[in-house]
């Protein structure tokens, strides 16, 4: 696999800035807990002792060497996020938020709809987000009839927590030309009720009546759901967009879905200078051809804007029972999900990403979809063997034991979510029943010697990291139940690494990104206590107090500095 190479500013432009804190946490291996570290320019250049740093700083001639004493605050390397959807989730953040936090009942998301529609201007869509039916009261989709309680003049789509669907009015169906008789599209569905009529609930290929044409045109290549709104409207969304992911400590994004649309954006911002945070880029596997045909055979870019692989769809999502299960969800025997492509296409398409030196991201949930990622990246190997491949599997919720020592003997990086069993795990056990309950075994993952890498999914989660790492230790869900045995849990210590480093090598960015050591950039985040150190069922409470990144403060929850922070300089 092809590590990316960046630029260095001039060394004479630097400036020596040394932070004392009583807890760092450098997720480095090599280092002792340190008291200190020091950053010189944009990378840490010394860490260890006060006056370790002190040396380091005259070694290196700085003219005056700043000191930033951090008190009681605990200090952690940047969080990297190495599956999300930015542009997708800054859009969701202007429709109206209907998740667990807001609304437990249909009439509780109806009435915030209703309140939206009043102040929208006539015949402007209303949207909202973020509802996972299993966690209603009702414990089922709202219906389009309910929805036209909100407008029968104008579209109104509620998209499930999933991303993959959800349920719009009558109007939108009329609009479309949508009817009973409409045949569902390749790769989604309009679903009906026993005497055939529209529910309103539709999925996957589906939303294409939603989407338009820089939608999902694309085959069984996988959804694209972020609707398409005026450039800089778009811009806008990323901007906010990226502002969360500061706020919850995160310094690096893999957006794992990117279209002609979200490379377009990106290019906008870095030509702006308007790129926060670092992105790596997941092409959409429709873009394959062209991907390979341009010469992107590997990482490549800056160290704000880098191409890192192709992302492919296995089968569809858990929370909106399109995961590939062919005897079907306990919930609703009749629905089986879907695979995105026959096994026999899928494979050809991983071997020829995988014969150019690209690493490959897949969707896939169910174990019949992960065994199907897992044959072709088995076949892919032995044409062509790269022990560095680094081929990964998102979500990656339900393998097998076997699957899982597979996934260790082909070098597979599953990229988990344990904020989905957070906010939605008694969803998955009441669609497919008792194995559920195994829902991202990052425990299991630990025993096999597989990497554990956490990401939030944005916008089906928030990025809020330590949210992450509480579910990931405690496996307790928002509803209070713990989902399966202790054994699927892993420690504070480990769920931090799999949100700093390992989500760096999930990225092949570990050279410069994941850990406070010499000579990696200096990525960090300030807490005001330690994930390690108190009760795991109050690590989400942890506030985000400042976000570094470069070496400069990119972030803060309070004023610049805190109350507990002091600075002094020091000469030479």
């Amino acid at each position: 696999m092809r590590k990316l190479h960046t630029h260095e500013a001039s060394p004479l432009d630097a400036t020596a800035t040394i932070f004392t804190a009583d807890t760092i946490h450098t997720v480095d291996e090599q280092a002792s807990a340190p008291e200190a570290f020091l950053v010189f320019g944009n990378r840490f250049a010394a860490v260890g002792t006060l006056e370790q740093c002190r040396a380091e700083a005259r070694r290196l001639s700085a003219r005056t060497t700043a000191v930033v004493e951090l008190g009681s605050a605990t200090v952690v390397p940047g969080f990297v996020d190495p599956h999300a959807h930015p542009l997708m989730y800054g859009q969701m953040l202007s429709w109206v938020d209907c998740g667990p936090g807001k609304a437990s009942s249909i009439p509780e998301i109806i009435a915030l709809l209703q309140e939206a529609a009043q102040s929208a201007p006539e015949g402007v869509p209303v949207r909202g987000y973020g509802y996972e039916h299993r966690n209603l009261v009702e414990g089922r989709h709202p219906l389009k009839e309910e929805l036209d309680l909100v407008g029968t003049d104008r579209e109104v789509y509620l998209m499930n927590a999933s991303g993959h669907g959800g349920v719009v009015n009558s109007f939108t169906f009329e609009k479309h030309g949508i009817t009973r008789d409409t045949v569902n599209p390749d790769g989604g569905e309009f679903f009906r009720d026993a005497d055939g009529e529209l529910t309103g609930e539709l999925s996957d290929a589906a939303c294409n009546i939603l989407t338009g044409v820089n939608g999902v045109k694309v085959g069984h290549h996988g959804p694209n759901f972020h609707l398409e709104d005026e450039p800089e409207e778009h811009l806008r969304q990323l901007s906010v967009a990226q502002d969360k992911f500061l706020a919850g400590g995160v310094t690096t994004i893999g957006d794992c879905q990117v279209t002609r649309r979200e490379f377009d954006m990106y290019l906008r911002l870095a030509e702006q200078d308007q790129l926060k945070t670092r992105v790596s880029m997941y092409m959409l596997s429709h873009l394959l051809d062209h991907v390979i045909d341009t010469g992107m055979h590997g990482a490549f870019g800056n160290s704000r804007l880098a191409f890192g692989g192709i992302k492919f769809y296995a089968d569809g999502t858990l929370g909106g029972w399109t995961a590939y299960f062919p005897d079907g969800y306990v919930g609703d025997p009749c629905r089986t999900g879907q695979l995105y492509h026959e096994p026999e296409d899928y494979s050809a398409l991983i071997a020829k990403a995988h014969a150019v030196g690209l690493q490959t991201a897949t969707h896939a949930q169910s174990p019949t979809a992960i065994d199907m990622v897992l044959d072709a990246i088995e076949a892919a190997q032995k044409a062509h063997p790269d022990a560095d491949a680094r081929h990964r599997i998102e979500h990656c919720g339900l393998p097998t034991v076997e699957q899982i020592a597979r996934m260790n003997l082909a070098g597979v990086y599953p990229v988990n979510q344990p904020q989905h069993y957070y906010n939605w795990g008694e969803g998955v056990t009441a669609a497919i029943g008792t194995p559920g309950e195994r829902f991202n075994p990052l425990g299991e993952f630990i025993a096999a010697e597989v990497p554990v890498t956490i990401s939030s999914d944005a916008p089906v989660a928030e990025p809020k990291p330590l949210e992450a790492i509480q579910a990931a230790v405690t496996r307790v869900t928002r509803q209070g139940h713990q989902l399966g045995s202790q054994a699927l849990c892993i420690t504070a210590d480990q769920a931090l690494q799999a949100h700093t480093l390992n989500g760096a090598r999930a990225l092949g960015r570990e050279a410069e990104l994941g850990s406070i050591s010499v000579g990696k950039r200096a990525d960090f985040v300030v807490l005001g206590a330690d994930p390690l150190a108190v009760p795991a069922d109050t690590i989400a409470q942890i506030d985000v107090r400042e976000t570094w990144i470069d070496g400069e403060l990119a972030h803060s929850g309070h004023n610049h500095l805190s109350s507990n922070t002091s600075t002094t300089e020091e000469q030479p």
